[in-house]
């Protein structure tokens, strides 16, 4: 079941970032993300408190999270976006994460689908995000659920990452 986060679950969704990253600090990077810098529980309970986080529960685990809202990070204005839209008539996906110990159980596509009926019952035109230019398993989910691939960027995540960026968006409904 994917749900709204509560307060009850920000544990859960702080432990599989820090789950992912000590894998990924092992095991190597799919998304750049670094301990204690990004994501941290700070984020997750902001976005709780905003209402923007949420969670897939199975057997009264969290199996994974990501927040979605409207906001589109500055590097968004860099991009060639097929769709223009203005702010209300785009849903963002960020900070999808699946915890090493829940990957291959189709959890990722799960959650995109599931963004991708909220945008349709929010009335968005167009549903958008972006991922670490390294994060070849997320960009192949993302284009085998039919996103456009629309650019790349150089940014610096959270002020402290520098990384490439690339960015997908995904036309929901009929835009005219």
């Amino acid at each position: 079941m994917i749900r709204k986060a509560t307060e009850h679950d920000i544990d859960a969704v702080e432990q599989s970032y820090i789950e992912l990253m000590t894998y990924e600090k092992e095991n190597g990077s799919h998304s750049n993300w670094l301990l204690g810098v990004y994501p941290t529980r700070a984020v997750a309970e902001k976005s709780c408190a905003d209402q923007t986080l949420y969670v897939l529960q199975e057997n009264d685990e969290i199996c994974a999270s990501m927040i979605l809202n409207r906001l589109q990070p500055e590097e968004y204005n860099k991009i060639d976006w097929e769709y223009l839209v203005n702010d209300e008539e785009a849903l963002v996906i960020h900070t999808l994460c699946i915890p090493p110990s829940k990957s291959r159980n189709g959890f990722g596509k799960l959650m995109v689908r599931y963004a991708m009926e909220k945008a349709k019952h929010m009335k968005c035109r167009v549903i958008r995000l972006d991922t670490f230019a390294g994060n070849e398993p997320a960009a192949a989910l993302y284009k085998k659920l039919g996103f456009r691939y629309a650019g790349t960027t150089n940014i610096l995540l959270q002020g402290l990452i520098p990384e490439k960026q690339i960015f997908f968006e995904k036309e929901i409904g009929g835009i005219q």
